[in-house]
């Protein structure tokens, strides 16, 4: 793939990440003012913008024709990756190291969006990952 696609991948996939946490960010917002606890908010509209973005970086951002289910079990994972790693990260050089959580959480979420850019781009939404209904050749 080019350079070219896969910048346009990047800039798609950014308005996508752009719109949807714009979205969501209302909506915590709307929720903990009608007096939902903060952490429920958050996990619940996690959970929804994780199945939100998804549609629409599989058919927008990637452009993948592959199959829902596989590539679906994989965003999760990806997901659970990236979610895996900012918490790491917060834990190492916040809670250890001291430094201040606005800075290091900010640059978190840029590092954690490279990250899930690139899991989606080479694992998630691969284009040579074989569908499961493809046949292979008999010998």
């Amino acid at each position: 793939m080019s350079a070219k696609a896969t910048l346009g991948q990047m800039l798609r996939y950014g308005v996508v990440g752009l719109t949807s946490n714009a979205l969501l960010y209302l909506a915590y917002l709307a929720l903990t003012s009608m007096g939902v606890e903060p952490k429920l908010a958050m996990s619940l509209l996690y959970a929804l913008g994780v199945i939100q973005t998804f549609y629409f970086n599989k058919a927008w951002s990637f452009r993948h024709g592959g199959t829902h289910g596989p590539a679906f079990i994989r965003y999760c994972i990806s997901y659970g990756l990236g979610y895996l790693f900012n918490l790491a990260a917060l834990y190492v050089l916040v809670d250890h190291l001291g430094h201040p959580h606005q800075i290091i959480q900010g640059a978190l979420i840029i590092c954690t969006a490279v990250l899930l850019f690139l899991l989606q781009k080479l694992w998630v939404f691969r284009s040579d990952i074989p569908s499961p209904n493809a046949t292979t050749p008999s010998l």
